[in-house]
């Protein structure tokens, strides 16, 4: 039996199966190598590594971890996990089998993405989940905010401080804005537009336009989504974990979650999904699930 078995090769598990393999601990990193961010040419806002390309990020990780002979990282995916007493079972895509002491998810999320023409082809190339991450990059250029309901104005008056250009489109979705929401916006040179959106449009590299089903058109350099409610992995439901309503596993001190021994980091945990973070939550996860262990082994 191991010590920790990890499931996932993004931030939050690299770094936790880095601090694991510090303490020495016999560790599975199991890793399907379907990373959310596949499609984004740059990762930002890692300092030292500001901008760095996803997959080069990860292969220096794993480089990382060759020094340290007790963690052992395959790519494969875990089909199955089910807690058996106080240690867990996985069952991996290639039919093996393996148990550990501890469970650490860094499965990340699924992102579901609005049903709209040229919103999938200019995925992370114009369109994106996070201003922080890529804001600064469409600085200055006609942002529209994909948002409605309670969050949509928060959403659209945040992007101005990337740009003071910014459109807020409902896409006809039903968005209760008050004459005080609608003077704010306006206040802040937003415009907000209710109709439905037939697609989007651009070069192929980068969007130019929005195009409405009435015909008007805005001009687009980047679309923003609203947080949306994201798809967690199998395992989590498997396992038993609480979710919120926006499919993320609520996860306490040092990423806990309601089923002991089972650790929570990551994109799944946290509505900040900031690839330094996950990195910090799979560090915290790993500090805590080797106090456990050692608190069992001394016992």
């Amino acid at each position: 039996m191991r010590d920790v078995i990890i499931v996932g090769g993004g931030p939050a598990g690299l770094n936790a199966a880095l601090i694991l393999g510090r303490c020495r601990r016999d560790v599975l990193l199991c890793d399907a190598g379907t990373p959310r961010n596949a499609v984004s040419p740059r990762t930002w806002g890692v300092f030292t590594r500001d901008g760095t390309p996803p997959f080069e990020m990860r292969a220096r990780a794993q480089a990382d971890l060759e020094r340290y002979a007790t963690v052992e990282r395959r790519e494969v995916a875990v089909v199955r996990a089910e807690r058996q007493g106080s240690a867990f079972e996985v069952a991996l895509a290639d039919g093996s089998r393996e148990t550990a002491r501890k469970l650490i998810l860094a499965t990340g999320l699924h992102q579901a993405l609005p049903s709209v023409e040229g919103f999938e082809a200019y995925w992370g190339h114009g369109v994106h989940s996070c201003p922080y991450c890529d804001g600064y990059e469409n600085r200055d250029r006609p942002l529209v905010a994909y948002a409605h309901g309670q969050s949509a104005k928060g959403m659209a008056l945040e992007l101005t401080v990337w740009s003071r250009d910014v459109t807020l489109c409902t896409d006809a979705h039903a968005t209760a804005f008050t004459d005080h929401d609608r003077q704010r916006l306006e206040r802040h040179g937003i415009a907000v537009v209710e109709t439905a959106i037939q697609r989007l449009e651009g070069d192929g590299r980068q969007p130019e336009r929005l195009v409405f089903a009435d015909g008007s058109t805005c001009p687009c350099h980047a679309v923003f989504l609203m947080p949306m409610p994201c798809d967690p992995s199998d395992l989590i439901t498997q396992l038993g974990c609480d979710l919120s309503s926006k499919g993320t596993v609520p996860t306490g001190e040092y990423e806990t979650t309601n089923v002991p021994g089972l650790f929570v980091a990551g994109d799944a945990s946290r509505r900040v999904q900031f690839a330094v973070v996950a990195a910090a939550e799979g560090a915290m996860a790993a500090f805590a699930a080797n106090t456990e262990l050692l608190r069992e082994d001394v016992a």
